[in-house]
């Protein structure tokens, strides 16, 4: 018989870390040059929504009881999981996914128990798609049907591990490795994001940008009273996030609440895509561990299956045809 002891231990502890309402809890620290301290190592797993589930329709906030249920549901989701008997695939089957074990989606609903992390709109979802916006979605959609993996290009920056999925700019909630870590001088911000190990360094100093296109666009910082304003620009066009152009505008903000916590907020600016600007706060929380290594492109094996299979299937196409 399994020993379902330590399982029982885990959920009980997840239920127990419950963040509550996002609200001073005593002087947030500051630097030694008397700047908000925002360093550390910031964990933003929550299993609120990025967009508000239509059924909840005008509902901004859970009550209690229904926060403390979806909680209940997430651990219990894991504990069955975990105890799951193992399944062993089938040659030519389709394999799935990673099993729970790697999954690290966490628990809670954020402090605030907002049912979305959207703020704005008020409805707690993305501005509808422009024409031009719904176009190059359907383009793509249909694209991905006929031509899923010609090559390593026709896969995403994320399967070839070029990026994160949650790493962003902006960061959202996603999978697995959801912590960032951010280092402070005076006059730059450095964000280390734990998935794909990636570096962010953002002046402070009001340096003048090259005008380069990038994967993660280009950051520059300023402090508006407490709170450190990242404005970004000149991304990649081979970095469509969520379908956005080249000309997207992001702002960030970080403010550190209270010793444990760090209101993260962003807002996407992206006229050739939705109809309006929209805005999602994430609120994340202290984590004393430290970061480990991403070692995804060293080890990406699955980016050589899914050309492999996606060969054998176009020869197998070929023989029934014929």
């Amino acid at each position: 018989m399994r020993n379902r002891w330590p399982v029982a231990v885990v959920a009980v502890a997840l239920l127990a870390s419950t963040a509550g309402p996002v609200a001073a809890q005593g002087e947030a620290p500051r630097t030694a040059w008397g700047a908000p301290d925002l360093q550390g190592v910031w964990d933003f797993r929550t299993i609120t929504p990025l967009q508000r589930p239509e059924d909840l329709g005008d509902q901004e906030f859970l009550t209690e009881e229904q926060a403390a249920n979806l909680e209940q549901e997430a651990v219990d989701r894991d504990v069955r999981l975990w105890e799951a008997e193992a399944r062993r695939t089938e040659a030519g089957g389709r394999v799935g996914a990673y099993n729970n074990f790697w999954m690290d989606r966490g628990t809670n609903v954020v402090g605030t128990r907002r049912t979305s992390l959207i703020v704005d709109p008020p409805n707690g979802r993305m501005p509808p798609l422009t024409e031009e916006g719904q176009r190059r979605a359907d383009e793509r959609r249909a694209y991905r049907a006929e031509h899923p993996a010609d090559s390593w290009l026709d896969r995403s920056s994320y399967d070839r591990c070029i990026l994160g999925f949650n790493q962003g700019p902006p960061m959202t909630p996603g999978g697995y490795n959801q912590n960032m870590q951010l280092f402070q001088t005076e006059d730059h911000v450095v964000v280390v994001n734990e998935m794909v190990h990636d570096w962010r360094i953002v002046p402070l100093d009001g340096a003048p940008r090259p005008g380069i296109d990038s994967w993660t666009g280009e950051s520059r910082g300023r402090w508006e009273g407490d709170t450190l304003v990242v404005e970004t620009i000149d991304f990649s066009a081979k970095h469509n996030w969520r379908g956005t152009t080249p000309d997207r505008h992001l702002i960030e903000k970080f403010t550190r609440v209270d010793a444990d916590t760090l209101l993260y907020e962003f807002t996407v600016t992206d006229p050739g895509t939705w109809t309006a600007s929209w805005t999602a706060q994430v609120p994340m929380q202290r984590n004393d561990l430290p970061l480990y290594e991403y070692a995804c492109h060293e080890g990406n094996y699955s980016l050589e299956g899914i050309l492999a299979g996606t060969r054998a299937d176009e020869r197998k196409a070929a023989a029934t045809a014929k």
